[in-house]
């Protein structure tokens, strides 16, 4: 499964909201050194209920628009 996701890094709360296949997703952690995507992909992990390894970033490594591919069973 594809997911678009736009990232609030660097916010106060750590949420996933969104209609659909596209998702607004805040987190706490800043867009330094990869630790926003860390962050990312953890919270969609607990999110669909799946492992972190299940969960890749396709596009938008350095982009707060991303595009996400969950490996469902």
């Amino acid at each position: 499964m594809k997911v678009q996701v736009r990232v609030f890094a660097g916010s106060r709360r750590v949420e996933v909201n969104g209609q659909g296949e596209f998702l607004k997703v805040y987190l706490t952690a800043p867009p330094l050194d990869g630790r926003a995507n860390d962050a990312l992909i953890e919270v969609l992990a607990r999110h669909f209920s799946v492992r972190r390894s299940a969960i890749s970033i396709i596009k938008g490594l350095k982009s707060r628009d991303k595009i996400i591919s969950i490996e469902t069973i």
